[in-house]
Parts: structure tokens; C-alpha cells; sequence
């Protein structure tokens, strides 16, 4: 049987930790199918578990270090 991912969508604000229930910036994709999320803490906590069952992992923790842009004087 061949499986077949479709890209994921951006996590949102609205998507949360499935373990604190924190802002979720990691999606994955188990290979018994389904998916889990985590805030980077538990993320980075469980991440040598998670590789063994993970088909793909979607790590959006890289927000959490950039800087919105600020609005420009024509957008204010």
C-alpha cells in the first residue's frame, strides 16, 4: 500500500498542544495515521519518540523567534 501526504496547512493560534494544551507550533503525522500536536516545549521533549513513529513532522517553531514586520505609515 503506498500513502500518500497531502501538504499541510500553517498551524494557526487556534491549533493547541495536545499535551498543555499551549499555542501548537509542531504537527505530526503518525504512520498509523492521524497526527498530534505540540508547543515547542513538549515538542523538543518528546521529539526522539516521536521520529521513531512520525511519517512527516511540521516544525513551525521558527516563529517563535521572527519579528512581525511593523506597519508602514501608509497602512497605520
Amino acid at each position: 500500500m503506498t500513502t500518500v501526504l497531502t501538504p499541510a496547512s500553517p498551524l494557526t493560534a487556534a491549533d493547541r498542544c495536545d499535551r498543555c494544551g499551549a499555542q501548537a507550533y509542531l504537527r505530526v503525522v503518525l504512520m498509523s495515521g492521524g497526527e498530534l500536536l505540540f508547543c515547542a516545549h513538549h515538542g523538543r521533549k518528546f521529539e526522539p519518540e516521536l521520529k521513531k513513529i512520525a511519517a512527516e513532522i511540521q516544525d513551525e517553531t521558527e516563529r517563535l523567534t521572527t519579528t512581525p514586520k511593523s506597519a508602514t505609515n501608509e497602512e497605520r
